[in-house]
């Protein structure tokens, strides 16, 4: 009788595993995007630019982010030196575009 009920549950389990493996598959189907080749060449367009605007957008931000981190890891008499420079090195440039020797 032993054996019988060892058999019943490796029916069970195997039925169990096999159920739940149809049932995640079947949910990861459903939860994906459409179908690229139903789709037309304008939807096409259309994702590939969103896609495109949401990594630049992504690619802005953590730049951003950098430049805030960076500002704010200078101590006050660093953030004062950059600015300067930055200046004199905009004034430069921009008398060597007139012609004009500095």
């Amino acid at each position: 009788m032993r054996c019988v009920d060892n058999k019943d549950m490796k029916i069970k389990t195997l039925y169990t595993i096999l159920l739940l493996f149809i049932g995640l598959s079947l949910a990861s189907c459903g939860s994906k995007g459409p179908d690229s080749a139903l789709m037309s060449p304008e939807q096409i367009e259309k994702s590939l630019e969103k896609d495109k605007k949401k990594k630049a957008k992504a690619g802005k931000k953590s730049q951003k982010e950098a430049y805030k981190r960076y500002w704010s890891l200078q101590t006050k008499e660093a953030k004062k030196s950059i600015k300067q420079n930055e200046k004199r090195r905009k004034r430069v440039a921009r008398r060597r575009k007139k012609g004009k020797p500095h």
